[in-house]
């Protein structure tokens, strides 16, 4: 039967939906889910929907799009994983947040031709790269560093956070020890004799504001006993090394081949002290073997001091757990964690195990900077890592990091064949390395053009060495994690 003209005007107008005017002549061919997710990932962070806002219907956006609802579920599903939306049962799909991200680049026909999305890579990186970096707008984010915020133990955090104002006295609630909470300094005492082998008194735990704080801290001590060195890792972290600048410290690089770092090299500096990532070298991924622990002892029993970031060592897949050095060396090493790639950055939570000679005045120094940390994030912490909570949440991590692991793997033997993998049987990112001649630095940038974000391996290093890029995997899902590959893959071909 013939169709009327009412029928193809009626087909005609509901061929989009006027949320959002979403149009889907303007999705690219095979894409229609991440251009769909795409378009609301912009939506929430640039405002158009607020906290609260629900979506539409997936079969109604389905009818509205004439597209499969497959597709729209799969871009739910999408949004849903990153901790923008939140399913609410009968409620719908709700807007929840936007987690740390900023608007999605808006389509161009020139990815290339850009010129504000790399600005961040055309100068050596200075303090407030990362900020940039962050601050620049991506399609995909493939920073390292950050776990799966998604997957955040909300329902179990806001259990605890109850039950604890529920019996919370007054007192609770004013200036504490500036070690921190000592039901915390417990509980992590507890955590790292399960976790980690070392044993430590709960007095002797800080409670500082991430690794970062911890590093800052010691590196004010360091300078007043009168430190002017700290050897690293090269490559070794970027940001690391900006926290020792600032602290007015010389940062002499130690090579870092397949064993970890070169102790011989070590010796040579001079340095009195050294930075070490011994379970998960960043960004290496590689573990300090047993030789070279052995060498290391020697170092110390000589008198050189260690100071161990506990990087990563939580998240492993494909190795069994590695000895944290504080568990050997015991308080010869001052060692430093945090719950940012456990739970989130955000809490701003981490601990520090100084050696006895230094402990008071790192208490001193983290009195001076802010009297401690806030009591209540603290209190609920310490009820999950007591109530086992915590464990449950690192095998749902791992096994959700590892499907993402094994993503990034799969899409970098498609896309970019001739890179080499590194430190892949453990962490949150992936680092790949080329045997060429270009700048790691415009590849970098070509892919941000390209609305893919990555980090050159050449910031993480002080001393020349092959071009390469540090990739985070453990915050996007795995379709975005092989589309943002395949990106990088056509940036490639364009800087070499």
């Amino acid at each position: 039967m013939n169709r009327s003209n009412e029928d193809l005007f009626e087909e005609s107008i509901t061929a989009g939906s006027d949320f959002l005017q979403l149009n889907v002549e303007d999705a690219p061919v095979g894409g229609l889910s991440e251009w769909l997710a795409d378009r609301f990932r912009w939506a929430i962070c640039d405002g158009l929907l607020s906290l609260g806002s629900r979506l539409p219907a997936s079969r109604v956006l389905a009818r509205d799009l004439r597209v499969s609802r497959g597709v729209v579920t799969e871009a739910y599903q999408r949004l849903s994983e990153e901790g923008y939306v939140a399913g609410r049962g009968r409620s719908g799909t709700i807007v929840v947040g936007a987690p740390g991200r900023t608007p999605p680049a808006r389509p161009r026909s020139d990815p290339a031709g850009a010129t504000a999305t790399d600005a961040v890579f055309t100068a050596a990186p200075g303090v407030e790269v990362f900020d940039s970096l962050r601050a620049a707008a991506a399609r995909i984010d493939l920073s390292p560093g950050v776990p799966d915020l998604a997957a955040f133990p909300r329902a179990a955090w806001l259990r605890a956070e109850r039950s604890l104002l529920a019996d919370l006295g007054s007192s609770a609630l004013g200036y504490g020890d500036p070690r921190g909470s000592p039901a915390l300094r417990g509980a992590v005492a507890n955590w790292l004799a399960r976790n980690r082998g070392i044993l430590a008194d709960p007095a002797d735990v800080i409670i500082t504001a991430g690794t970062a704080q911890a590093l800052g801290l010691f590196a004010e001590v360091l300078v007043e006993a009168g430190i002017r060195e700290v050897a690293v890792e090269d490559p070794g972290s970027l940001g690391a090394r900006q926290h020792l600048h600032n602290r007015r410290l010389a940062t002499p690089p130690v090579p870092v081949d397949a064993d970890g770092i070169d102790v011989g090299a070590l010796r040579a500096t001079g340095a009195p002290a050294v930075l070490l990532t011994p379970a998960h070298q960043f960004p290496t991924g590689v573990v300090l073997g047993g030789d070279r622990r052995r060498e290391l002892m020697r170092w110390v029993d000589e008198g050189g001091l260690v100071i161990e970031d506990d990087y990563d060592a939580e998240h492993r897949y494909d190795r069994p757990p590695v000895q944290a050095l504080r568990s050997t060396l015991g308080e010869r090493v001052c060692y430093a964690g945090s719950v940012s790639k456990l739970l989130a950055p955000a809490l701003r939570i981490g601990w520090f195990l100084a050696p006895p000679r230094y402990r008071d005045a790192v208490v001193a120094a983290k009195r001076f900077a802010d009297l401690g940390n806030a009591a209540l994030p603290q209190l609920v912490l310490a009820r999950l890592m007591e109530s086992g909570e915590t464990e449950r949440h690192l095998r749902l991590l791992r096994r959700r990091h590892r499907r993402r692991r094994d993503a990034m793997i799969d899409a970098i033997g498609a896309h970019l064949p001739d890179a080499t993998v590194h430190g892949a049987a453990a962490g949150l990112h992936l680092t790949i390395t080329f045997d060429a001649g270009f700048s790691d630095v415009d590849l970098a940038a070509a892919s941000l053009a390209y609305g893919v974000k990555v980090q050159p391996l050449s910031w993480h290093r002080q001393c020349p060495g092959r071009p390469g890029l540090v990739l985070g995997y453990a915050a996007s899902a795995p379709t975005a994690i092989g589309e943002g590959v395949a990106v990088i893959g056509e940036a490639l071909r364009r800087v070499r």
